[in-house]
């Protein structure tokens, strides 16, 4: 079984995302790892969309229950359409900009504003990256269930969620 938890930064994909990987007993793949090339310092290279897709892939065929945090938008259908579900996070603004401060100060020390000013920008559009509408109308695009999860639920909170409404839907987490 292979799971998207995506939304906007700060909104708890990677957070959820490694939760559900472990109580699912499967891999855990951040968006991070495959979309920017290792530099020091971090986030500074982005990978080829080929490069990344095929790394990917190849994460995907090692195991059999997978969950992919962040954005796969305009990755390619071979990547966006092969999950068996979505999970869609949506917190407000205010919240998301504070968990991104705490998380750049504890990665780096300080917060980097023009990250912070990009992140601010999601409700609205950035010219550049992730956004609301974006993010809603690639949702709208998929083959595959796609759950919604709105507020500043625990990850407890979201893993009942998800388990309850797998269960609606019939979805077992393994692959043929």
């Amino acid at each position: 079984m292979l799971i998207h938890v995506t939304g906007a930064s700060g909104s708890g994909t990677s957070t959820l995302g490694k939760a559900l990987a472990g109580e699912l007993g499967g891999a855990f793949l951040d968006a991070d790892d495959f979309f920017w090339a290792p530099s020091d310092p971090p986030f500074q290279a982005r990978r080829p969309v080929e490069e990344r897709r095929s790394l990917l892939l190849t994460e995907f065929s090692r195991s059999d229950i997978a969950v992919r945090s962040g954005s796969v938008t305009a990755w390619g259908v071979e990547i966006e359409d092969v999950f068996d579900f979505v999970v869609f996070l949506y917190v407000d603004t205010a919240l998301r900009l504070e968990r991104l401060r705490e998380r750049e100060l504890q990665r780096f020390g300080k917060a980097n504003p023009t990250f912070l000013e990009w992140a601010a920008q999601y409700d609205e559009g950035p010219s550049e990256g992730r956004s609301l509408a974006k993010q809603r109308a690639w949702l709208s695009a998929r083959r595959c269930p796609v759950l919604n999860l709105e507020g500043d639920l625990s990850t407890q909170e979201r893993l009942a969620r998800i388990r309850a409404w797998m269960g609606d839907h019939r979805l077992q987490c393994e692959r043929p």
